[in-house]
């Protein structure tokens, strides 16, 4: 049973876990303690100060996120002491920060804005100090880091290092030349990133951001030679409301299609669509590696943050990789040959653009290999955070919007396709049809509840039709790393293996809105396993526009056309 033990915040009479945090305890009652440094989802550190409070038994101010509470604990967060610290801790902060809050991408998701305006800060007392001039990283196609923006509060440090594994970032130099740096000071091109973008999710203010690509997609819109096509990934629908201000885990598939319709997209289509095909490729792709001796255990590559990271840290294992595109990028392939054959129209006049929970997207679009159609299979992609932002400029009341059907031939998804959206739905989309390509009849069993859970490393041992296949499923790229460590070590007997980059997969992809935790990352979880529950298609090989495709253009799964629009090969990449 877990120790609690009682203290008074405010006035209020509490109990809270032993070892808990003051903030912890604080925020469990309703009482709200500002932060800038503190995450609910990494390890605390108490480097900004703004939680001040005062405690019962301490000579001076205590950080609250990290100050432990004790029986009979008496904290007071409101007095004119804490209210002048935390004034003062800002105003510092605001003194070296750049005053372009109007034009900034952060505008209205900024946590120092906010504070600023919570805390009544309406003038700044220290003016005129040095300040730190800093070049903007725009390097790379995802992510713009500008180090004038940042208050050094250590959170993008901290994902990078202790949930992804990665530490791209570190601080470097001392007193007031301290800045969060890459290694050597290279830009982000240059550095190990993978583009996941946790980073950029977690920082409060826009030092570290997605690069906007929304005036391509406006310029593309608006020109009358272009036929501007949209897919949306699975976990959009669920989480594209929290930008809209609707609460999490609220499901707005039809809204989303109404307000890209005004946006002026001459169709709009499902990601969903393309999610069912990359199953039928890289299931049969594991039903021919498994029943030929090929490379196991095989690794799934939907996800862009994850190739990168094998592909720079581990390019030995490569082979192990399925080498079945993502769903985007299969979605591209065939909206330029599939969907311009049918609808007669030169594929050299398509521009596809693509609305993802990722900004690893980004960079997956603009590989070189991705262009097996003879043109760019991805022209754009942009984030759920950029369509929030198109949305809100083009005026529309999304809440207004009338609910409306995705575009055929490539609107069609099952509930299969949608789970995509979560760690642990490629695996079992690719289980509910493989099980029944191997037995040739359906199946009774539809939800493989061994492979869900939010733990970062689930194995199981699935009976396929009668053959027992043991599969694992991990999310983040900590837990990636040690999974790629047990396959060289050759402990690691599994045939299957999914991997996702991001915590949660897609729902807590590094585009998503913000801000997330885990509490808004199961919200839209359990919105992407209603919409499974509630399709009417639910097992990828059942999708009539798949059939379609496979019996009128591709032939069969494997195929060669098949092999030459839908397929890659990965190789290691020197930063």
């Amino acid at each position: 049973m877990m120790q609690m033990v009682n203290l008074t915040i405010d006035g209020k009479q509490i109990q809270a876990p032993a070892g808990s945090s003051v903030l912890e305890a604080a925020r469990s009652a309703g009482i709200y303690i500002p932060t800038l440094c503190y995450h609910p989802d990494l390890r605390p550190e108490g480097a900004c100060r703004l939680c001040m409070v005062e405690a019962s038994g301490a000579r001076t101010l205590v950080a609250s996120c990290v100050y432990p509470v004790s029986e009979g604990m008496v904290v007071k967060t409101n007095t004119s002491k804490v209210r002048e610290a935390r004034k003062t801790v800002l105003e510092l902060l605001l003194t070296n920060h750049p005053k372009d809050c109007l034009c900034c991408q952060k505008n209205g998701d900024c946590e120092l804005q906010k504070i600023a305006a919570d805390l009544g800060v309406r003038k700044l007392r220290f003016e005129g100090g040095e300040t730190r001039a800093r070049t903007i990283d725009n390097s790379n196609p995802s992510l713009v880091r500008d180090q004038e923006k940042c208050i050094l509060c250590g959170r993008c440090i901290r994902v990078c290092r202790d949930v992804q594994g990665m530490s791209v970032y570190s601080f470097a130099g001392r007193g007031f030349n301290t800045m969060v740096s890459t290694a050597f000071e290279h830009d982000l091109l240059n550095s190990a990133c993978t583009y996941c973008g946790q980073c950029a999710d977690v920082c409060p203010t826009g030092a570290i951001v997605e690069k906007d690509d929304t005036d391509k997609v406006w310029a593309a819109i608006n020109n009358p030679e272009k036929v501007v096509v949209v897919q949306t990934a699975p976990s959009v629908r669920v989480a594209l409301g929290e930008e809209l201000g609707i609460p999490a885990g609220q499901v707005v598939t039809g809204k989303m299609v109404a307000a890209l319709r005004h946006l002026g997209f001459d169709k709009v289509f499902d990601t969903n669509f393309s999610a069912d095909l990359t199953i039928m490729e890289e299931g049969h792709e594991f039903l021919q590696r498994l029943q030929n001796g090929g490379v196991l255990p095989m690794i799934t590559s939907c996800s862009p943050g994850w190739v990168n990271m094998i592909e720079l840290k581990y390019p030995e294992l490569l082979p192990h990789l399925s080498t079945a595109k993502s769903p985007q990028q299969m979605f591209g392939a065939v909206a330029k040959t599939y969907f311009a054959e049918r609808a007669g129209i030169d594929p050299a006049k398509i521009v596809s653009v693509s609305v993802m929970p990722c900004t690893a997207k980004k960079a997956e679009a603009a590989r070189e290999e991705m262009c097996a159609s003879g043109y760019r299979d991805v022209d754009v992609v942009i984030t759920t955070r950029e369509l929030g932002r198109m949305i809100r400029e083009a005026g529309i009341d999304f809440n207004a919007l009338e609910e409306a059907e995705f575009d055929s031939p490539l609107g069609t998804g099952t509930g299969a396709a949608v789970i995509f959206g979560t760690t642990g739905g490629v695996m079992e989309a690719a289980l509910r049809t493989v099980a029944e390509v191997v037995a040739g009849k359906e199946l009774p069993k539809l939800e493989y509840n061994e492979v869900r859970g939010m733990e970062q490393t689930r194995e199981a041992v699935i009976d396929v039709a009668g053959v027992s296949v043991k599969v694992a499923v991990v999310h983040t790229l900590k837990s990636a790393k040690m999974m790629l460590e047990r396959i060289k070590a050759g402990t690691a007997d599994y045939q299957f293996i999914e991997v996702m980059a991001c915590p949660g997969g897609c729902i807590g992809g590094g585009g998503q809105p913000v801000p997330v935790d885990a509490s808004i990352r199961q919200k839209r979880r359990e919105a992407i396993f209603n919409c499974d529950r509630t399709s009417e298609l639910r097992k990828s090989h059942e999708n009539p526009e798949i059939k379609t495709l496979y019996d009128t253009w591709l032939g069969k799964p494997l195929s060669e056309r098949a092999h030459s629009l839908l397929h890659t090969h990965y190789h290691a990449q020197n930063r």
